[in-house]
């Protein structure tokens, strides 16, 4: 294989990717590549778990829907799509809003970031099963986010920056999670990363005198990807109903609750990012929550209400939290040590009251595969 030669999206597996990547990863820059390392409660993070027990895991009991996945992801529809065509307009990064360039530049660091995890993550379960169905598919999801990381990578160092995924996957640090966790959070990581995807991509279709770069053309099909995967998960959720069911519903609240509330305070971070969107994010925010809602309920038994009166002003205060807390942590000394204490305090009683909000149930359909709707 000629290296140089190849592009990320014609991969045929992430160990090709990433290959690809490790060569063109002389070109990366130390400063994003720091961006990406950082580990906080709103940067993505790499994840490890106990793979044996993913390894146990018999679809037999989904069988039919799974088998149906698995054929549409081997037929892999978007070979070859994650790269730049004639479609790819100039971007004047020199002539960029500072502001809005800061931010957008984050945003891709930080998605590139997320893409990568679930590649790594992915990766390694399929090196270290031996189960033939499981390590399939998660080969098929490391092939995918190896190529969506790669893809903005390249669309980062047109603007003179980019991740060295290579050195990310050596040096940063992995948090364990049960599998079951896994499951939670990788699961509304795809589905929600799919609504707020084509919920852009959309909104851009009817207004492109905001599309300000042509990365979001790529995302209809780049959030298809995300929504297969999402199905994947649900298909694995299937398998053991006590995953679904009893004590375990009051983790899915949860992981539901952290999902929403860390976008909402993360996007809030990024108002120029946004504004050149022509976007407002609290509309935004409540369009995906909702998107998301509907797509959950193939396989969860709750959906957090975000209609009560108390679900947006709590948003609201969490963000103010999340303000005053990097403000503390900036001005640092005794001073921004108190400020820092008071604002985690407050940040935690604003997601304790979202957490204890009801919860709205409904009945799990007996088939948990959908097709995207939006």
């Amino acid at each position: 294989m000629n290296i140089q030669n190849k592009h990320t999206a014609d991969a045929n597996t992430a160990e090709e990717s990433i290959a690809i990547q490790k060569e063109q990863a002389k070109f990366d820059s130390k400063s994003a590549t720091d961006v990406a390392m950082q580990n906080t409660l709103l940067t993505p993070r790499f994840y490890t778990t106990d793979f044996n027990e993913l390894d146990a895991i018999d679809v037999s009991s989904v069988r039919e829907d799974w088998d149906k996945l698995i054929a549409q992801m081997v037929a892999d529809p978007n070979k070859g799509h994650f790269k730049k065509n004639e479609d790819w307009d100039h971007v004047d990064w020199d002539g960029m809003d500072p502001a809005l360039k800061k931010e957008f530049i984050d945003f891709l660091i930080s998605s590139c970031t997320a893409e990568f995890s679930g590649c790594v993550l992915y990766k390694e379960m399929k090196r270290r099963g031996t189960n033939a169905d499981i390590t399939q598919l998660f080969q098929l999801m490391a092939r995918d986010e190896a190529r969506h990381a790669g893809f903005i990578n390249d669309a980062l160092r047109e603007a003179g920056v980019a991740v060295n995924l290579g050195f990310l996957t050596q040096k940063k640090k992995y948090t364990y999670f049960r599998p079951k966790f896994i499951y939670y959070a990788t699961y509304l990581s795809e589905k929600i990363g799919y609504a707020r995807y084509i919920t852009i991509f959309r909104h851009l279709e009817a207004h492109p005198e905001h599309r300000f770069h042509p990365i979001f053309k790529w995302f209809e099909e780049w959030c298809n990807d995300e929504f297969s995967h999402g199905e994947a998960f649900a298909l694995l959720m299937k398998t053991d109903p006590k995953l679904t069911s009893g004590r375990n519903v009051w983790w899915i609240k949860f992981f539901l609750t952290a999902v929403f509330a860390t976008m909402y305070v993360r996007d809030h971070q990024r108002p120029a990012f946004h504004a050149a969107l022509g976007v407002d994010p609290n509309w935004y925010a409540h369009e995906v929550f909702t998107k998301t809602s509907a797509l959950t309920r193939q396989i969860f038994p709750i959906t957090l209400d975000i209609e009560h009166p108390a679900w947006q002003p709590t948003l609201e205060k969490l963000q103010r939290a999340n303000v005053d807390l990097d403000a503390a942590r900036k001005r640092g000394g005794v001073i921004g040590f108190i400020g820092r204490l008071a604002a985690q305090t407050r940040a935690a009683t604003a997601f304790a009251r979202l957490y204890f909000i009801p919860t709205r149930t409904h009945e799990v359909p007996t088939s948990t595969r959908l097709t995207p709707a939006y």
